[in-house]
């Protein structure tokens, strides 16, 4: 089985472009004007999968910088690891009992790699289920966590984003934190395999911290048809409020890529290289967690 590797936290070069220049009151007024202007001509784009750049960058991501950037206060290491063109496939762990961290990483990628790379999650089906929010999902990009969608985003040179432990991971109780839970049956590493895409771990702590989930309302997740119902310190207690998530401070890591294309496409079709891929994955980002929880100071800071 492949070696594992440690994903690098404090490089020389982390890759973090240069931040984004400072607009005017006009110039928000000015493109909030004209951004209406699009919307109500239909003078926008969308693509098969049904993403909407222009809704995506003038709407959802205004929405998700100030908790990226003063909430979460959200570090980013690692960044020259992703390429700047070309299909890849982005691998992370999930958790948070919402999956915020899904969003900051999009956040992460879109602001703070020097090529501006958007990116394209995997979903679960539930996701695209829920009124609103599946459709919201689809205009930022996002499609169903499925071989075929994976790997016409992968050949399109698409930045696909891929959470193997999906409801496993981000619902987990609190006392799991940070410990990895199954990949399931290695799909992702069949897609890149197929497509020659290089894989990227990626780590990322703090998003244990926002919800934590000491409980779970079983009864009312069967009857509500979800995977779970969240009972954590201030939720359903303090109501609305109990759904503010607390300010932990964060770190997203991306490791060193892991090359697919000499394997060739056929490889795909090997379970013990699949197998062999997937638990390579799986270690090398539980392994920076750990690192990067030895380097946080606190939850906080």
């Amino acid at each position: 089985m492949p070696e594992a590797q440690v994903i690098p936290l404090r490089p020389e070069d982390d890759g973090i472009g240069a931040p984004a220049p400072v607009r005017s009151w006009d110039d928000h007024v000015a493109g909030g004007i004209e951004f209406l202007r699009r919307r109500l001509t239909g003078d926008y784009d969308t693509d098969e999968f049904g993403f909407d750049p222009d809704l995506t960058d003038h709407v959802v991501m205004p929405s998700l910088r100030p908790l990226f950037r003063s909430w979460f206060r959200v570090e980013t290491v690692g960044l020259q690891h992703v390429p700047d063109a070309g299909g890849a496939l982005v691998v992370a762990n999930h958790s948070g009992t919402i999956p915020v961290d899904a969003l900051m990483t999009t956040v992460a990628l879109r602001d703070e790699h020097p090529a501006a790379r958007r990116f394209r999650l995997l979903g679960a089906d539930l996701v695209f289920d829920v009124p609103v929010l599946g459709a919201l999902a689809r205009k930022m990009g996002a499609t169903l966590a499925c071989n075929e969608d994976a790997e016409r985003l992968l050949t399109e040179g698409e930045l696909v984003g891929v959470f193997p432990e999906g409801f496993k991971g981000v619902g987990k109780p609190f006392s799991e934190r940070y410990t990895l839970q199954r990949f399931g049956r290695g799909g992702f590493v069949s897609a890149a395999l197929r497509t020659g895409a290089p894989i990227i771990p990626c780590a990322i702590v703090g998003a244990e911290e926002i919800y934590p989930m000491i409980g779970n309302a079983k009864t009312l997740a069967r009857l509500l048809g979800l995977p779970y119902f969240p009972i954590t310190p201030t939720f359903p207690l303090l109501g609305p409020v109990g759904a503010v998530p607390l300010p932990s401070k964060w770190f997203i890591a991306f490791g060193e890529p892991i090359e697919t294309a000499s394997y060739g496409p056929g490889a795909a079709e090997d379970p013990m290289l699949v197998f062999n891929l997937t638990d390579q994955v799986r270690e090398t980002i539980q392994h920076s967690l750990y690192e990067l929880l030895l380097q946080r100071r606190s939850v906080f800071s």
